[in-house]
């Protein structure tokens, strides 16, 4: 059975967030943290997740079940699964639910770089970017394993250059990073951090030392 949280179904025996709609709310807005090639390109999105909840509030199977296919996914999901242990269930819920949850990403504008006109392109770049992002992190990762070829980082870097991966994209990851951890995702923020060093910076080698090991 699916469940969507704010659908027209009957409350019995279903889950709530402790605190209420509001407190859901709350969570989430409390939680997101914007991603930055979405908050650039000015796409913002309502995501939905599914996921099921156990006897003991706790959250698993969480996926996208409509979402754009880009990095508002990842948070929405990343959001959701932050979310464990804060549900009530009743003693007769059925655990094989799954529930649907809407996650709404919206802009702040004045941070926006690009003409919101151009959010379809930009969603598509995101896509087709994927093969370039792993040609670099493959090419590092081989790097610190004494593996790479020197004579290929001349086209990486440029790749780099063409995706961005500057000291400004560098500085608003680590910021996103450091949210996460503020939060207690200390595995989102190692994710990010891991990201940083694999495309070739040392700037979060602290951060993974000390929190990643």
């Amino acid at each position: 059975m699916i469940v969507s949280l704010f659908g027209v179904l009957s409350l019995k025996a279903q889950v709530a967030f402790k605190g209420g709609t509001n407190a859901l709310d709350a969570f989430i807005g409390n939680h997101i943290v914007y991603p930055e090639y979405s908050r650039q390109n000015c796409i913002g999105a309502v995501i939905k997740v599914a996921f099921k909840v156990d006897q003991k509030g706790n959250v698993s199977n969480v996926n996208v079940q409509q979402g754009l296919g880009i990095d508002l996914d990842d948070e929405a999901v990343r959001v959701v699964k932050l979310t464990s242990g804060q549900w009530l269930v009743p003693a007769n819920y059925n655990t094989g639910n799954t529930i649907i949850l809407p996650i709404n990403f919206a802009l702040d504008y004045s941070r926006c770089q690009t003409a919101e006109t151009n959010r379809d392109q930009a969603i598509t770049a995101y896509k087709n970017r994927q093969a370039l992002e792993d040609a670099i992190t493959n090419y590092y990762k081989n790097k610190y394993e004494g593996k790479a070829d020197p004579a290929k980082e001349p086209d990486i870097l440029r790749l780099k250059q063409q995706l961005g991966f500057d000291d400004t994209f560098i500085s608003d990851l680590l910021d996103e990073a450091n949210a996460k951890l503020q939060q207690g995702d200390k595995e989102g923020a190692c994710h990010d951090w891991t990201f940083i060093r694999n495309i070739g910076s040392d700037k979060a080698d602290t951060y993974l030392a000390r929190y990643c090991k």
